[in-house]
């Protein structure tokens, strides 16, 4: 009878090992899990706020083209030159505030 007790009590003592074995990777697989839940919250908010800088960056490229091409007009080249050089047409009339 000492041998099946022994037998017995190795079985339950080789169970319990495997149970404690298991649980513990069961813990340490779920705190990965979350940590990586987590990172990829993050990886989500940094990539929509990436997105939201490229939309800015795409209307703002648009307006340099509108402003590109604004430059390239005579109005443009009328415009600099009346503002900054005081050049005027010779039968434009100039009011000045007093």
């Amino acid at each position: 009878m000492g041998r099946r007790y022994s037998s017995r009590k190795a079985n339950k003592t080789g169970k319990l090992c495997v149970t404690i074995i298991v649980v513990a990777m069961i813990g340490v697989m779920s705190i990965q899990i979350v940590n990586l839940y987590q990172k990829d919250q993050q990886f989500v908010a940094k990539e929509e706020e990436l997105e939201k800088q490229k939309r800015g960056e795409l209307e703002r490229q648009k307006e340099l083209e509108a402003y590109e091409a604004y430059t390239q007009t005579q109005e443009y080249i009328e415009d600099i030159a009346q503002s900054k050089l005081g050049l005027v047409y010779k039968n434009q009339i100039i009011f000045k505030e007093q």
